[in-house]
C-alpha cells in the first residue's frame, strides 16, 4: 500500500524539520506533501529541502489539505499536524494498511506531564472510540479514492476534522488505532488546561446544536 503524509502548516519553523525528519527515518517509503498557508516565518525554507512536494495555498486548514489531497497520487492519504508524531513505524502502519481499512484514527497522546494531561487524553481517546469522531491530533487515514468520492474536506474554517469524520462513519466503521500520536500541549499550556478545556467542549457543543462554523472561528481566534 501507497501512503502520502499530508501536513498542513502555518508559522511551524520550531516543529516542521524536527517532524519531517522523523518521518524520512520512520517511514522511509511515505511520500510527504507540506502545504504552507501564507507562513511569514521561516517554515517554507526550512521545509523545502525536506519535504518531496511543498505547496503554497489560501490560508485554512481545509483547504490546504484538500490541495494535498489532490497533489498525491497514492492509495492512502495521512493527515497529520505539524506538532503531532506517531508512536510506531512503517512497518506497522503497512499492516494497518494492509487490512484495506476504508479510514480510522490513531489515539491521541498529549506531550505534557501533568496528571491534568492524561485526564484530557483519557477524555478525547473516550469521546472518539464512542463517536468515531477523531481531531486533527489523531492522524486520520483515509483511502484516496473514498476521500475524493465524499468531495474532501468541507470549506470552512472550524471544525472540518468533525465535519468529514461525520461523512465517513456514515459510509464505513473506521479503523481505530490504539498506538498513540504523541502531539504538543502547547495550547493548554499557553491558555490555560481548565480555560481551554471548556473553550473546546463548548466549541464543539455550540458545533452539534447547529452554529456556524465561521461564526465559531470568530469566536475561537477573536476575531
Amino acid at each position: 500500500m501507497s501512503y502520502s503524509f499530508v501536513i498542513p502548516v502555518l508559522n511551524e519553523q520550531d516543529n516542521i524539520a524536527e517532524l519531517l525528519l522523523a518521518i524520512k527515518e520512520k517511514f522511509p517509503d511515505a511520500q510527504t506533501i507540506v502545504v504552507d498557508g501564507g507562513s511569514s516565518d521561516n517554515t517554507v525554507p526550512i521545509a523545502l529541502p525536506l519535504a518531496h512536494l511543498l505547496l503554497t495555498g489560501a490560508p485554512g486548514r481545509a483547504q490546504q489539505m484538500n490541495l494535498g489531497a489532490d497533489s498525491s497520487g497514492k492509495d492512502y492519504l495521512i493527515f497529520l499536524h505539524a506538532d503531532s508524531f506517531p508512536s510506531f513505524g512503517q512497518a506497522f502502519l503497512l499492516e494497518v494498511l494492509s487490512q484495506e481499512p476504508a479510514w480510522g484514527f490513531c489515539r491521541v497522546q498529549l506531550s505534557g506531564e501533568s496528571l491534568a494531561f492524561r485526564v484530557i487524553e483519557w477524555a478525547m481517546n473516550t469521546r472518539s472510540r464512542l463517536t468515531s469522531i477523531a481531531t486533527g491530533d489523531q492522524m486520520l487515514f483515509v483511502r484516496r479514492d473514498l476521500f475524493l468520492e465524499l468531495g474532501g474536506y468541507a470549506d470552512i474554517p472550524l471544525m472540518e476534522d468533525v465535519e468529514l469524520c461525520k461523512r465517513l462513519r456514515a459510509s464505513a466503521k473506521p479503523l481505530q488505532i490504539q498506538q498513540a500520536v504523541k502531539t504538543s500541549s502547547r495550547r493548554w499550556e499557553t491558555n490555560g488546561v481548565i480555560g481551554t478545556v471548556v473553550q473546546m467542549w463548548w466549541l464543539r457543543l455550540a458545533y452539534f446544536f447547529g452554529a456556524s462554523p465561521h461564526r465559531l472561528w470568530r469566536t475561537y481566534y477573536g476575531g
